[in-house]
């Protein structure tokens, strides 16, 4: 994983990714529009609460990234505690619950008047299932553009994976019930371990097998050739999410801004605490810049799949988690270019 100021790690699609999804969401917007008999066929090809072309998508951008997680990194986990502190305090403890916060405060106060309340229940639904799943993927991106210690980087991502797969149930299922949500424990375990479990144990699995004989380069190319399969599993899973959503956007626009600013305030929050807490606490930047951006960034694929399992392909939780893959990477790109002006304040490693 190059650390070379000089490169690009971000492809073309990575890059215009905001732009790519909002082609993708005034595409399946018109399609919902002109083809809503095609969108109701697919809403119908589910099992156990789970659509199964959506599930199929969302498995094609999820497996790629799991490939990514070396568990033999977790033998470095005593090295540098601070940074990994600052990842597990802020993506576990103070995230999930301030996301949870902001959303009851928007949208059962601020923007009450605008929404009607089982739809304003949905969309604080959205914005906690994305505050509980913490990055997994793009934030390899974000370390590379900040320079960032590529290994440790990895460490702090596999240890959050493991974390996740006993963290995130139990978490969502307090925060929606906080906001008077009934979770169906069953469909939520199973969301885990379809979208979390079953992955990573895939992804495990494909690395020791490219692996064996110590060819690491294998890993590298195997990713490089997989990843656009990952672009287009998430730009379908948006055309269909908005074709699902086509009518009720056409008849309410103004509801991607109403939730976006929410979301916003949340990553800008995250980023500010995780930040200052590594400037204070002396953390190299290196370590520290990789630790606010994994905190400040959402695996939101996996809440885009919690949140159709849980409730439903046409819900306002499904339109919230996908509006924050649309305001994440402007977001996250104006943050790595603040970290890299402000690098020379941080101490040295």
């Amino acid at each position: 994983m190059t650390t070379d100021s000089t490169a690009s790690p971000m492809g073309l699609f990575e890059r215009y990714l905001s732009i790519w999804v909002g082609l993708c969401i005034l595409a399946g917007v018109g399609l919902g529009v002109a083809l809503p008999q095609l969108f109701e066929s697919i809403a119908a090809l589910e099992y156990a609460s789970v659509n199964l072309v959506v599930a199929v998508f969302i498995w094609i951008m999820i497996y790629p990234m799991m490939v990514n997680v070396d568990f033999s990194s977790l033998q470095d986990v005593g090295k540098k505690p601070k940074g990994l502190c600052i990842t597990l305090v802020v993506n576990w403890l103070i995230k999930p619950f301030t996301m949870a916060a902001l959303g009851i405060l928007f949208f059962e106060h601020i923007f009450a008047p605008l929404v009607d309340p089982q739809t304003a229940k949905e969309y604080i639904a959205g914005m906690i299932l994305l505050g509980v799943a913490p990055c997994t993927a793009m934030v390899f991106v974000w370390s590379q553009l900040v320079r960032g210690d590529a290994n440790y980087t990895l460490v702090q991502v596999s240890i959050n994976d493991i974390i996740m797969v006993f963290a995130f149930a139990p978490i969502a299922a307090f925060l929606l019930g906080v906001t008077d949500i009934i979770v169906p424990w069953e469909t939520l375990l199973l969301s885990v371990v379809l979208y979390v479990v079953i992955p990573l144990a895939a992804g495990y699995l494909t690395r020791r097998i490219l692996d064996k004989h110590g060819e690491h380069d294998r890993i590298s190319e195997f990713t490089a050739r997989v990843k656009p399969f990952s672009v287009m599993g998430l730009l379908a899973t948006v055309v269909l999410l908005f074709g699902f959503q086509a009518q009720t956007i056409v008849d309410k626009p103004m509801v991607i801004v109403l939730i976006a600013i929410p979301l916003l305030i949340q990553s800008y929050g995250i980023f500010a605490i995780a930040y200052a807490w590594g400037y204070l606490w002396r953390v190299p930047f290196a370590t520290a810049a990789p630790a606010a951006l994994i905190g400040t960034s959402n695996f939101f694929e996996l809440a885009v799949a919690v949140a159709i399992s849980l409730f439903g392909l046409d819900s306002g939780a499904a339109l919230a988690t996908v509006v924050g893959v649309l305001v994440e990477v402007p977001v996250m790109l104006s943050l790595v270019a603040f970290a890299n002006r402000t690098r020379a304040h941080f101490a040295a490693a």
